[in-house]
């Protein structure tokens, strides 16, 4: 069992979601049930996945939840390219969310390396 809280990617990932939840404060209101919710469903998914895998007992079960994450990921790089194409996101916003992103992408899929 891992402690999550002193996970890097656990934090990074928190701290992702509140710069999710910023930008997307900007969205259009008819947006609030569509692109918006989307992307924070999907950016809560990312630390509450890596929390909820780390309380399994083995870590082809914690493995599980990490791909889970990386899936959400990949979600989320979807739907902000999707923003910038729709211009709720300019090209600086979209460069600094993706770069965080990607770095939380490797960061997760090197330590699920680690537990195989």
């Amino acid at each position: 069992m891992h402690r999550f809280k002193d996970l890097e990617i656990w934090k990074k990932s928190r701290l992702f979601c509140t710069s999710i939840y910023e930008i997307t404060s900007k969205f259009p209101d008819s947006e609030k049930f569509g692109l918006t919710n989307q992307l924070r469903r999907a950016s809560v998914s990312i630390p509450s996945n890596i929390a909820e895998g780390s309380s399994r007992s083995s870590n082809k079960d914690f493995s599980r939840f990490l791909q889970i994450t990386l899936g959400s990921a990949y979600e989320i790089e979807t739907q902000l390219l999707i923003a910038f194409d729709l211009k709720f996101i300019n090209n600086q916003e979209l460069n600094d969310l993706l770069k965080e992103l990607e770095s939380i992408i490797k960061m997760t899929s090197k330590f699920k390396s680690t537990l195989n």
